[in-house]
């Protein structure tokens, strides 16, 4: 048998900016239809929130068993498989005809989405050297894209297939990303770090561990707050669905914007605190406006945000393979920042739901968020690079 040739970097990267599409319209889509669902459906700002928190705390808790299954159909199929599983939890959306099945859906997704994007990091790792932070910006910029086009095309969609057509019809992209990893896997040889690698005793025991997933939490759940409650807040303030849509659409597209901008200035050199402390402060600036003063333009807070927030994600993960030099060691770190993170994510657009039920306004949500970005602050202000040694000693070079 033909031993299969490897990977082009080219095409690696295509196939992994494909998958990458498909990791946020399960979540995007949700906000700019909630008013639509809740005139079909009984259901609470807090109840909503699951619809975004099940998939994150999903996200969080399969970061740790995702290099266990790994371990048992390797490290290709497993990512395959994940991308099955979210294209038939999004599909079946077309059929969903009640809370608990809209819910079950969101929390299979995110079962899905969350062993992708624990795999994944370290097939970059693995397979591109020195240009990682590069990839992993093209990588999480395709996620924000992903949300650009479910922000603004599931009202549209929406239009001429109801709510759950603008739910469920980003299954056939999901699809085609199954279709083009099961066929560069097979016809290509990846090099890929040894599977069975889930996070060991050694992060649960290590300082820096929780504070790269506190980073990384705080950071994301300002994103998926954004996701859950930009389009419902808009709503309120006036806007139709389709212009909230375009609203969040708009606020993603920033996120393309950063995860491009961001990466490339912090790969010019070692530190990458004047980075994180500028995205810092865009959160603040936007997040503030967004709650003390609306009337100044939601559009431009938007914007502001998703700078934000879309260079955020990108930079904790890059920050985070810093810390490791070897690709196996750097995807056990990565999923236990990742797994931490995401079930400190999961908590924030469920009490910003409870907020909106129990206050009746988003404003003291945004102020939530504004108090994560100065934490995030006191967090970065010692990620030099020289303390990375001190962090692991063990395991790092140079």
């Amino acid at each position: 048998m033909r031993t299969p040739s490897p990977a082009h970097p080219l095409l690696l990267g295509a196939v992994i900016v494909l998958v990458a599409l498909n990791l946020r319209p399960v979540l995007a889509s949700v906000g700019p239809l909630l008013p639509a669902i809740q005139q079909d459906m009984p259901i609470s700002f807090s109840a909503a929130s699951l619809l975004t928190t099940l998939p994150v705390l999903a996200m969080g808790l399969a970061c740790f068993v995702g290099f266990r299954i790994a371990r048992y159909l390797g490290t290709a199929q497993t990512i395959g498989y994940s991308l099955l599983c979210l294209a038939l939890a999004t599909g079946v959306r077309f059929w969903v005809g009640s809370t608990t099945g809209l819910l079950a859906t969101a929390l299979l997704a995110g079962l899905g989405i969350a062993i992708v994007q624990t795999l994944i990091p370290a097939i970059i790792k693995a397979n591109f050297g020195s240009r990682v932070p590069a990839v992993m910006g093209f990588y999480v910029t395709a996620i924000m894209a992903g949300a650009t086009f479910a922000a603004a095309g599931a009202p549209v969609i929406a239009d001429f297939s109801e709510w759950r057509g603008g739910l469920a019809h980003w299954a056939w992209l999901t699809l085609a990303a199954c279709l083009a990893w099961a066929w560069l896997t097979r016809k290509r040889a990846l090099a890929i770090p040894a599977s069975g690698t889930e996070p060991g005793p050694r992060f649960w025991k290590n300082r820096r561990s929780w504070k790269l997933a506190s980073l990384f939490g705080l950071g994301t759940g300002a994103y998926v707050c954004v996701l859950a409650w930009l389009a419902p807040y808009a709503i309120e303030q006036g806007y139709s669905d389709k212009q909230a849509g375009l609203l969040l659409g708009f606020l993603t597209l920033m996120e393309v914007v950063a995860g491009l901008v961001f990466p490339a200035w912090a790969n010019r050199g070692r530190d990458r605190r004047p980075v994180l402390f500028t995205l810092c402060a865009l959160q603040l600036l936007g997040f503030g406006g967004l709650a003390l003063a609306p009337e100044a333009g939601l559009p431009l807070w938007a914007g502001i945000i998703g700078l934000g927030i879309g260079g955020f994600f990108p930079m904790s993960m890059i920050v985070t393979m810093d810390h490791q030099d070897d690709p196996l060691q750097s995807g056990r770190l990565t999923a236990f920042v990742q797994g931490i993170g995401y079930i400190i994510a999961a908590v924030t657009p469920w009490i910003s739901g409870i907020m909106r039920d129990q206050l009746h306004s988003f404003e003291f949500a945004w102020l939530l968020l504004v108090v994560g970005a100065i934490v995030i602050f006191i967090l970065s202000l010692n990620l030099g690079p020289a303390s990375y040694r001190r962090a692991f000693p063990s395991t790092h070079r140079g």
